[in-house]
């Protein structure tokens, strides 16, 4: 529905703001978010302590509660993945609230009623807050004024007071979150300004800045690029990445931070047989027999599609697939945009598919692709009293009157009780006749352009001049729709041949000891199978599986991967059904905290030995020669570029943080030829030509500023990460349900 079709009358008591109620059950005692039960993990661990079942279970309740009605209040539909989703928050601010307690509490953080009355009533240096801001805001202008802020005082402070006092359990319940809500809010903000005192940009800081962006080198390189030698021509033996591996183990970027573990698998889509396709088409066009034939649309829909909803008004406007208003109308391929468009009243079109299904529709009218019109509402709140409707009526009449193009937008600005079009002049600018309510949508789809009319509608009487009709049609469509789908023989068929492929890894793969050979000849024979191997990684701490479609598989999955028997090579035991297709899954590795199983880290270990070789090779091929000599001998040019520090960039050559750092490092001075140098790409001789000086100046304050921006935009994200890691977060919740790791 249009803007217009969401006016409603505010009630007095202006408490669903938000976060009101749903946070209700923010606790002041963090510690009564935790539980005891069975189990190591329960839903989940926060400094090492169970999260609280019931506590999670409320919170997940109050944010899908507020996240449903958002759904249904803009006219859409709450899935099971905006369930999750609900839930997923309902859980992160649970950790985070947790998290915060314990800041608060070590730091003495408070907030009084004194502060919280200013906070809320925007004195004593606090602004408006957003969600109070309709409080605040003048109901004609849009605006905040000094009289309407002191106002917005009045009426705030006498909807607190009713609140505060009522004996109501619902208000009391929505006192109660409103004022946890704000002082866990104030907490925050006084936290993280505490923790903001903390960052600085020293002078020496702010002046290394302006000297890495300023300070240019121009130099002339060569480089001999890994690429130019292929990986199978260097010899590798086991023994050397072992010992490679020994070598670096340790090193901080090999090392396990969160623990995760790989799941290899691949799909097979079911798709119809021949005989399935032939056997709908027969039946779509038995279908299309009677569809043309009948004269009951209503009834041989309901009888005979699988969505059986018909519409006889502007609801059954059609418009073509990637329109803006797709997700609000039935769709059609762009490809039969002129069909539908030039057809006839009672023409048949299709089949066509669209969505996943197989279309047939039957055009029964037109409606304008475009329409534009002004308006203002003189709205009868509901009322059904006959002098009010006259006195409102007669008010529309006598501003018709008096309307004319130079005073149309004062006299909106006036009189509309439209807030979504009032400061715009009552401008409603590409919508569709289905757009809005049936009166004002017919009368801007009919009126002769340019002629001002009054329009009674729910909302009020409006007075209405139609501005633009676009001459392009939409058609208004009755159609039949069904799924093409593969037959129970054909799923039967291909559940067959997708176990034959279980098998043969099973049995296959069970006579391999190694890990990374169990893995490496998943790929092998899932490849030769014509099938595209992929793989996904889950974390042991928050396990999360996407790139499915059900939830029965993702459980499928999560229970194969986190079993307590769990090892490289586990694979499912029979193939996952996920609606369209099979899924067959193998974990391929698991990667406990702290230094890396060898298996897990083999592959990479080799590729960077073998790009080891190829530097050492190369740097004995390019020792102690010229620029030109290595581009002649080796086929490469010699290349100009220009340098900083602050960006570590090459043209013609890439990423190279090493190799910038190198040539600044005050050790090549100019006219002088690098040793050849290993980068990340290739192997480099440099040469520097000419070193531009960085501008003097004592005045370093937009680096320092820039510096400080940067720092202040992450400090909120990085504390909390931080915080987060120190409390070792555990997500329980799905293996749990799942009773995998209890």
């Amino acid at each position: 529905m249009a803007i217009i079709g969401k006016i409603r009358a505010k009630s007095g008591l202006l408490v669903a703001m938000i976060g009101l109620a749903l946070l209700a059950f923010i606790l002041n005692d963090y510690q009564s978010l935790f539980g005891i039960g069975e189990g190591d993990y329960g839903i989940g661990l926060v400094y090492g302590d169970k999260v609280d079942v019931a506590s999670y279970s409320i919170a997940s309740s109050k944010f899908q509660e507020q996240e449903r009605n958002q759904a249904m209040q803009n006219g859409k539909e709450f899935t099971e993945t905006d369930m999750e989703a609900s839930s997923d928050k309902a859980w992160n601010f649970m950790v985070d609230s947790t998290i915060l307690s314990k800041e608060y509490e070590k730091l003495g953080i408070s907030v009084s009623d004194r502060e919280l009355d200013a906070y809320w009533m925007a004195k004593d240096g606090f602004g408006v807050l957003a969600d109070l801001n309709q409080f605040f805001t003048d109901s004609l202008t849009g605006v905040q004024t000094p009289q309407s802020i002191e106002s917005g005082r009045v009426k705030l402070g006498a909807t607190l007071n009713k609140l505060k006092t009522s004996k109501d359990a619902q208000s009391v319940e929505q006192w109660n979150g409103f004022k946890a809500y704000h002082t866990d809010r104030r907490k925050t903000e006084k936290y993280f300004g505490l923790v903001k005192q903390g960052i600085f940009v020293t002078d020496l800081e702010a002046q290394d800045q302006y000297l890495a962006n300023n300070e240019k080198k121009t130099i002339s390189f060569v480089v001999r690029r890994y690429t130019e030698i292929s990986d199978a021509d260097i010899k590798v033996t086991e023994a050397e990445v072992k010992a490679y591996y020994d070598e670096h183990k340790s090193d901080k970027k090999y090392l396990v931070r969160n623990p995760s573990r790989d799941v290899k698998m691949f799909d097979v889509n079911i798709r119809p047989s021949k005989a399935d396709s032939t056997v709908f088409s027969n039946k779509m066009n038995l279908l299309r027999a009677g569809f043309s034939a009948s004269t009951n649309d209503s009834a041989f829909i309901v009888k005979n599609s699988e969505t059986p909803v018909y519409f006889s008004d502007k609801r059954a406007t059609a418009v073509p697939e990637g329109h803006p208003k797709a997700d609000r109308y039935q769709n059609y391929p762009r490809s039969l945009d002129t069909v539908f468009k030039t057809a006839a009243i009672g023409q048949l079109v299709g089949p066509y598919a669209s969505k996943e299904k197989m279309v047939l529709s039957k055009v029964i009218g037109f409606t304008p692709a475009s329409l534009k019109a002004r308006h203002i509402l003189i709205s009868t709140a509901n009322s059904t009293d006959a002098k009010v409707l006259a006195a409102k009526k007669k008010t529309a009449d006598s501003l018709v009157k008096i309307l004319n193009k130079t005073n149309w937008d004062a006299i909106t600005a006036k009189y509309s009780e439209d807030p979504g079009s009032k400061d715009k002049g009552g401008l409603y600018e590409d919508f569709l006749e289905g757009d809005m309510v049936k009166e004002f949508g017919g009368y801007c789809a009919t009126a002769p352009i340019g002629k001002i009319g009054v329009v009674k509608t729910d909302f009020g009487y409006h007075i209405i001049e139609v501005l633009e009709r676009s001459a392009e049609k939409f058609p208004l469509l009755a159609s039949v729709n069904l799924t093409f789908k593969p037959s129970e023989e054909t799923v039967a068929n291909m559940e067959s041949e997708v176990n034959g492929v279980l098998l043969k890894l099973d049995r296959q793969i069970s006579k391999e000891e190694d890990p990374f050979k169990k893995a490496a000849l998943f790929d092998t024979i899932v490849t030769r199978a014509s099938y595209a191997p992929r793989v996904i990684q889950i974390e042991d701490n928050a396990p999360k599986v996407y790139g499915f479609t059900t939830t029965m598989a993702r459980d499928r999955i999560l229970e194969m991967a986190f079993a307590e028997d769990a090892a490289v090579g586990t694979m499912t035991l029979s193939p996952i059904r996920d609606k369209d297709k099979y899924v067959i899954a193998m974990v391929s590795a698991i990667r406990p905290e702290g230094e890396p199983l060898f298996e897990n880290v083999r592959a990479q270990m080799e590729r960077e030995l073998i790009q080891e070789k190829k530097a050492k090779r190369f740097m004995n091929q390019m020792a102690g020669k010229s620029l030109q000599t290595i581009s002649k001998k080796f086929n490469t040019p010699v290349i100009d570029a220009e340098i900083t520090f602050g960006n570590p960039q090459i043209s013609n050559a890439g990423y190279e943080p090493t190799i910038v750092g190198n040539l600044f490092s005050g050790a090549i001075k100019k006219g002088q030829r690098t040793l050849p140098l290993k980068g990340e790409s290739g192997v480099y001789v440099i040469q520097v030509k000419k070193v531009t000086k960085a501008p003097a100046t004592k005045n370093y304050q937009a680096e320092r500023d820039q510096l400080m921006q940067g720092l202040m935009g992450q400090v909120e994200g990085q504390a909390m990460g931080g915080l987060r890691k120190k409390a070792a977060v555990v997500d329980n919740r799905k293996l749990s349900e799942l009773g995998v790791r209890l």
